[in-house]
């Protein structure tokens, strides 16, 4: 799970973020490196420098948890228009999700197409999702929870949706719907 650190205060170990390139273009899966010694581990879960360095909007404008009490709750696909678009870090604090992301981006390489990943409390895996690409997950476990660090404020008026079974994507999703909002089930179909 990480290296063995004997005795050592593990904040001045340089625990490390390791990013994975996915299929939609500036989108990455990363991994924490936990560091392990007699107490637990210490694990970094962002990194300003490292975020930056990569060319990644590092900005943290808030914070938000998402607690999800049943198997198959689906929220999403959610995204914020231009000029309010934002970036967001996604990490499943308890239980594990299905995590899905589209690039509606038109000058992206990867422009329409998705990507899913499974994150789980115990993986201590993220994904960083860039401005203009949509997210959304569905809960494989009862009493999940997500939290997310976005780059900018919520804005209302910005926000836009894709239906979670629009047929431009067929989306593949690994449960029943059990759970899902009046908005999230009512996006129109989305028309290029």
């Amino acid at each position: 799970m990480g290296r063995k650190v004997r005795g050592s205060d593990s904040r001045g170990t340089g625990s490390t973020l390791k990013f994975h390139a996915v299929p939609i273009e500036g989108a990455w899966l990363i991994d924490s490196e936990p560091i392990e010694d007699e107490r637990g581990f210490f694990a970094r879960t962002f990194c300003q420098e490292e975020f930056s360095r990569r060319g990644l909007n590092a900005d943290v404008s808030q914070c938000s948890l998402s607690f999800n009490r049943v198997k198959g709750t689906l929220r999403g696909m959610h995204v914020q228009r231009a000029p309010h678009a934002e970036a967001k870090l996604v990490r499943c604090n308890q239980g594990a999700i299905h995590d899905v992301i589209v690039d509606l981006r038109p000058t992206s390489a990867s422009y329409m197409r998705w990507f899913a990943v499974e994150l789980q409390a115990t993986n201590y895996q993220m994904l960083y999702v860039p401005e203009g690409v949509a997210h959304g997950f569905q809960t494989l476990v009862d009493r999940a929870e997500v939290s997310y660090q976005i780059s900018a404020a919520f804005h209302p008026e910005s926000s836009a949706g894709i239906r979670w079974n629009d047929p431009a994507f067929a989306f593949e999703w690994p449960l029943p719907v059990s759970v899902i909002s009046a908005r999230d089930r009512s996006y129109p179909d989305w028309t290029l």
